[in-house]
């Protein structure tokens, strides 16, 4: 991958929080902040354009309706969905993976005697669902291992499988590790033996080109604020071999052809699981932080955020006593470093961190089966983002390599 062409400085320009603060921002696997040309397109939105969509003839209210199936395929465009109705809107990653585990689960008529694989480092948005889909139905939830750096093989994914496995749950890159699985591979496997695969897609969006259709998976999930927009807008892909199949996740407006006091018919996908009045501002912030992603370049991103990976993993290894957990390679780690020093805890190293005005998180960050097989109960997890600058990872290392001192250890 060849040197990143982006003007960090310009770039900056346009992010109105950076240049409001002296905050070393480092959580941007949590939330990345967001451009200016996102918050404008919301705000015009609701100043030019706000009007409940479907539900009038007026041309306010089709003005609405055109922004937010705009947006729908300028999703579908983003992440090559064969076609726009393959996009469901959500509130975020963790409502899409709850969707289908409620939808997608009744659907298959999952029970005793099921098998449904989950990987070890998902996030609790991506064990949970299926964990309460198992105590329900009396299904059974195996767990796919990786190795220490995150890495889990094609023979490893395969050995996993059972005859009796009909969903596998699995991140495409973990907020811990940043590590990117194959997932075309282990799409292939999961298909060839009779299985349908439910991808996490949030953290691996924001940074990694997206084609759904190479891919092959059953379903993919993200959310909008990960990826330079707001909070609240979220995104479900799903095959339309199952969504016109699956029944509601929901239920109430927009999502019935016919209701009377006797019988439902239920309306057309996507609007079946868009219950209510839906998150039109969102939608269009969303389709605007496309376009944001789409004008900076996606290989110019990771390009960008390989040189920060790469900076950061050489200054921090040259600090004595501190860990990074995963792979030794950078370019296995997307910008996310999640690390221990020995003798302090994470949350003391985090609010040390605060104090020198340096964000990052501690905790097992929604992953906290992954710490314990990790054999760690928690890290301290810098993230970036391309638009953080070689000056502020010199912060981070600079306190770093003081906190032992600080906490009174003799170096």
């Amino acid at each position: 991958m060849g040197q990143s062409k982006i003007d960090v400085a310009a770039v900056r320009k346009e992010f109105p929080i950076l240049n409001q603060t002296d905050l070393a921002y480092l959580d941007n696997s949590a939330t990345v902040q967001k451009p200016q040309r996102v918050l404008d397109a919301v705000t015009h939105y609701y100043q030019a354009e706000n009007a409940n969509p479907f539900r009038g003839l007026y041309d306010l209210s089709v003005a609405a309706t055109d922004a937010y199936e705009d947006a729908r395929q300028k999703v579908a465009d983003f992440i090559n969905a064969p076609k726009k109705e393959d996009v469901i809107f959500t509130r975020n990653a963790s409502e899409s993976l709850n969707l289908v585990a409620y939808s997608m689960g009744r659907y298959l008529n999952v029970g005793e005697g099921d098998d449904i694989l989950v990987g070890i480092m998902e996030h609790h948005s991506n064990m949970l669902p299926w964990r309460m889909l198992a105590e329900q139905t009396g299904a059974a939830v195996h767990y796919l291992n990786c190795e220490k750096d995150g890495s889990i093989s094609a023979d490893a994914f395969k050995a996993a499988l059972t005859p009796n496995t009909k969903i596998v749950a699995i991140a495409e890159m973990s907020n811990v590790l940043g590590r990117i699985l194959p997932i075309e591979e282990f799409a292939k496997i999961c298909h060839e033996q009779g299985a349908i695969i439910v991808v996490d897609g949030a953290q691996s969006v924001p940074h990694s080109k997206i084609d759904v259709a190479a891919m092959d998976c059953d379903f993919f999930a993200f959310s909008g604020h990960k990826m330079y927009a707001p909070m609240g807008i979220g995104v479900l892909y799903g095959k339309s071999q199952w969504l016109d199949k699956m029944p509601p996740f929901m239920t109430g407006g927009e999502t019935i052809d016919i209701v009377t006091t006797d019988r439902i018919v239920w309306t057309e996908v996507p609007h079946r699981f868009e219950a209510g009045t839906v998150n039109v501002g969102g939608a269009v912030g969303l389709a605007a932080a496309i376009d944001f992603m789409n004008d900076m370049g996606l290989d110019q991103i990771e390009a960008r955020e390989l040189e920060l990976t790469t900076y950061a993993m050489d200054r921090l290894k040259a600090i004595p006593h501190i860990n990074i957990v995963g792979a030794d390679e950078p370019e296995n780690h997307h910008g996310i470093l999640a690390f221990t020093i020995d003798g302090v805890h994470p949350h003391d190293i985090t609010t040390i961190l605060s104090e020198n005005n340096i964000a990052v998180r501690a905790g097992h960050h929604c992953a906290e089966p992954l710490h314990h097989y990790l054999g760690v109960p928690s890290t301290t997890r810098a993230s970036l983002a391309f638009y953080n600058t070689t000056e502020e990872i010199d912060r981070l290392a600079d306190a770093v390599a003081a906190i032992r001192k600080e906490m009174g250890y003799d170096e």
